[in-house]
């Protein structure tokens, strides 16, 4: 993804990114198979950047679960693929949750705007 097609806004938190209109899926190769899933935000806390997933399979249920996930591009190389890590430390997938969790109440709050 370019910086060309991201605005910036920005967040107590950090920084949220506005994705292009179209949806932008990942495909995750886990043991249980091959899933897709659609990109629902790329944000940073603390510096560093993650990545919001909903499984395809999961958008039509209203509580689906989110995957959050490290995210990293390559910034010698804008053609590369970006990297994605899962996150082990509970402290910051817990500060990675809650800056979701305030980006998704901006989302309710805009809407009722």
């Amino acid at each position: 993804m370019s910086e060309q097609d991201e605005e910036r806004e920005s967040t107590e938190e950090g920084i949220m990114r506005d994705l292009p209109e179209e949806d932008m899926t990942v495909d995750l190769e886990l043991d249980t198979g091959t899933v897709t899933c659609t990109v629902v935000t790329i944000f940073s806390v603390e510096g560093k950047d993650y990545i919001a997933l909903l499984p395809k399979e999961a958008e039509d249920e209203e509580n689906g679960n989110v995957w959050i996930y490290g995210y990293a591009e390559d910034p010698e190389n804008a053609d590369a693929e970006p990297t994605l890590r899962y996150i082990d430390d509970e402290k910051e997938y817990e500060a990675a949750a809650d800056a979701f969790d305030q980006y998704l109440d901006e989302c309710e709050f805009d809407e009722l705007s």
